[in-house]
């Protein structure tokens, strides 16, 4: 605010063909259609009469847990089931990625401002002023590289950090949550939100019967389910993202001691999302957004950050929750362990070449450091197999460790020599150990990745621990604690999602599982998408509420790096134009000129020059309008239907919206029902993010707080109130 009034003051102002055609065939040629011969080929339907089994042929059991040591164990290796199914999803598309296709990365650096060594040994996070480097590679999960950027999904927020004890991989999303307990169903859970296998549709979406049809038969997705359908899963920027480990993770100090861990990112600009509209129209607008957006803003010098948090808790207090440590479909409550904040993540370099740096970096969850251990969470024990597994295919073989984005910073020496796409060139007769030299030595334990001594013990079985049986009260916890207009973007989200879907018992098990979450959510949705409404549910309800996960609660006191568009024509007020914008750059934000043409524009004292024009941006694009005064420039904007539409829209989006003396007029024409005039003399008004002014140039200090407060909010819901339905 400071910055704004000091600008003001010096500038003077301020988303079952196969098995129907086999059978179509096989009537027609009166064979069974579970094996047709079709033109060389046999068509088959393995869905229909048999079970499932191994690729070598052994029946199945239980497809749905891996093989652990004990309930709470870790997963073992012999577990050929799990590793034929993941090894075969691992290696089904080359070269892109199987998931996470579809992103953008950047440069940077992790500085620690807490020294974390009473918890672990890592040295990256023990030596307080440090700089370790980082590469960030942000992405859409389910996308091929060809999809858009806003689409309805989750986003990947994977960390490389370069730390001199070698690189750690710290490989997460911007929810805290995942779909399911175990790594085993990963292939499953993918496969039904990829587009369907008979034709290929739809692409980066899930609004589709396969994808509801797994979710209504797995319960264990329903907390997920609830960020998925939020906001969250439509982030406004890469920049206004949150990240998250999901897993629990294991810290181990220099005395031996464990403690499990939650690594949290926070960003400093605040949590914000686009809303549903914008989303979609972004898709054809600039399909883009969110890759540009980040490098344009790196390369303004406008870096983004976010601080480090985690949430430690003892050996000791593992199991004192009502929920399982090791489940990735739950989150540790901030009000039952709080979020410590320990240091900040940078990014502040775009890359150089888009398929040398963000095409070919490895992340991989087995990539620790010392101080730094897995949990026998089985999604992440399934994660640290899979992960590794699956650069094989896509770099080429076992040396996409040498591709320089994924070299470590600290020296590399072993007895690899051998293999596709080896680059290090090594001297010297010895590649085994041991050997006559002694080189290369073993590490002194103190330096080495040393495992810390966990008992483990139990039955060889298929199970789960007894606390991951719980599916439904952390995904009430999170709609109890969403704002008013964040529970109607989510119902908006699952109306939408599941009207798409064509299977009435698909439908019909969609509400009742919403109806475990909630009964008003599940009413609402089941009126939207032809179902029968629910009775009310007779089972366990609380109240609970976390106001750390609704996003209204974010921080809103900042406009660095928000795109303002001013709306220009002939004619405009050049000095009130000048005056504004100074003090929007001057706070933080992004001055952006859209005229009828691109390039220059004469107002009527002076000129500017226009980055865009009405056909090539459109207000999507943007964090809010100003439109300043000029009788000529006025009328000329009145003629538009671009600049129209641009108001409407704008309004309709929730953001902010300003004008100057004839603008006023403008604005009011177009029938927007809050703006209210503030004539000669009279007080600022300033509603719903509207705020108009007919002051003179001279005492414009109360728009430019008005405006900067109305730009801070992002997005002012109470517009919605009218346009929600009930």
């Amino acid at each position: 605010m400071d910055q704004l009034k000091q600008a003001v003051d010096t500038a003077t102002a301020i988303k079952d063909a196969v098995g129907s055609v086999a059978s179509t065939v096989a009537s027609a040629l009166g064979k069974d259609a579970k094996s047709t011969q079709l033109a060389g080929h046999t068509v088959e339907d393995p869905q229909k009469g048999n079970v499932i089994t191994t690729n070598f042929g052994v029946a199945v059991d239980d497809t749905d847990n891996s093989l652990k040591a004990g309930e709470r164990g870790p997963t073992l290796l012999e577990d050929f089931h799990f590793r034929e199914k993941m090894t075969h999803f691992d290696h089904e598309r080359i070269p892109e990625r199987v998931v996470h296709a579809r992103g953008t990365a950047a440069h940077g650096y992790f500085e620690l401002d807490e020294s974390l060594e009473e918890f672990t040994r890592a040295q990256f996070l023990c030596q307080t002023g440090k700089r370790t480097p980082v590469f960030v590679r942000f992405s859409t999960v389910l996308g091929s590289r060809g999809s858009a950027d806003t689409v309805r999904d989750v986003r990947g927020f994977a960390v490389k950090f370069y730390t001199d004890e070698g690189n750690f991989d710290l490989v997460g999303n911007n929810i805290p949550v995942f779909f399911i307990q175990d790594a085993i169903k990963f292939p499953d859970v993918i496969h039904a939100g990829k587009p369907e296998p008979h034709h290929e549709m739809p692409q980066a979406q899930t609004a589709h019967d396969s994808f509801w049809d797994f979710v209504s038969l797995t319960p264990e997705t329903a907390h997920m389910i609830m960020w998925t359908l939020s906001d969250r899963a439509i982030p406004r920027s890469y920049r206004t993202m949150q990240g998250f480990g999901v897993h629990s993770f294991v810290l181990v100090n220099k005395e031996g001691q464990r403690r499990f861990v939650k690594f949290h990112f926070i960003p400093r600009l605040g949590t914000h999302s686009l809303v549903w509209d914008e989303a979609q129209k972004l898709g054809g607008t600039d399909p883009d957004f969110h890759r540009r957006d980040l490098y344009e803003a790196i390369e303004a010098g406008a870096y983004p950050e976010w601080d480090l948090g985690l949430q430690i808790v003892d050996e000791a207090d593992e199991h004192k929750f009502d929920f399982d440590l090791l489940d990735a479909t739950k989150i540790i409550p901030e009000e039952l362990v709080p979020v410590r904040r320990v240091g900040r993540l940078v990014l502040n370099r775009n890359t150089d070449n888009f398929f040398c740096e963000t095409e070919q970096v490895a992340y991989c969850t087995s990539h620790l450091v010392p101080g730094i251990e897995a949990s026998n969470d089985p999604l992440l024990q399934g994660r640290q197999f899979s992960y590794f597994d699956t650069q094989l295919t896509r770099l080429g073989g076992p040396n996409f460790e040498e591709i320089p984005i994924n070299r470590p910073v600290c020296p590399v020496t072993n007895n690899q020599r051998d293999g596709f796409m080896r680059q290090k060139i090594n001297k010297g007769r010895v590649n085994y150990y041991p050997n006559r030299f002694g080189c290369p030595a073993l590490a002194d334990p103190s330096r080495a990745y040393v495992h810390a001594p966990v008992e483990v013990h139990g039955r060889k079985l298929r199970a789960r621990g007894p606390k991951f049986a719980e599916h439904y009260r952390q995904a009430t916890l999170f709609y109890n604690s969403l704002s008013w207009w964040e529970k109607a973007h989510l119902v908006a989200a699952a109306s939408f999602e599941l009207g798409k879907v064509d299977d009435v018992g698909v439908r019909e098990r969609m509400i009742d599982m919403f109806n475990h979450i909630d009964f008003e959510l599940a009413t609402r949705v089941a009126d939207a998408i032809g179902v029968q409404p629910p009775k009310a549910f007779a089972g366990e309800a609380h109240n609970q509420q976390s106001p750390a996960l609704s996003q209204a609660n974010t921080a809103k006191d900042s406009i660095a790096t928000r795109k303002i568009a001013f709306l220009v024509a002939p004619g405009f007020n050049n000095a009130q134009l000048t005056t504004v914008a100074a003090g929007l750059t001057a706070a933080g934000a992004m001055a952006m000129y859209v005229g009828p043409r691109k390039g220059e524009v004469k107002g009527d004292a002076g000129s500017t020059t226009c980055q865009f024009s009405y056909l090539t941006a459109r207000s999507v694009m943007f964090d809010g309008v100003v439109v300043v005064g000029g009788g000529q420039h006025v009328a000329a904007l009145s003629r538009s239907g671009e600049c129209k539409a641009w108001i409407n829209e704008s309004f309709k989006h929730g953001k902010p919206i300003a004008a100057l003396e004839e603008g006023v007029d403008f604005v009011q024409s177009l029938g927007l029902p809050v703006v209210k005039l503030a004539g000669p003399g009279e007080a600022l008004v300033a509603d719903q993010g509207v705020v108009t002014s007919r002051q003179p140039v001279a005492d414009l200090l109360d728009f430019g707080k008005a405006l900067f407060n109305a730009i801070a909010a992002h997005r002012h819901n109470e517009r919605e109130v009218d346009s929600v339905p009930a």
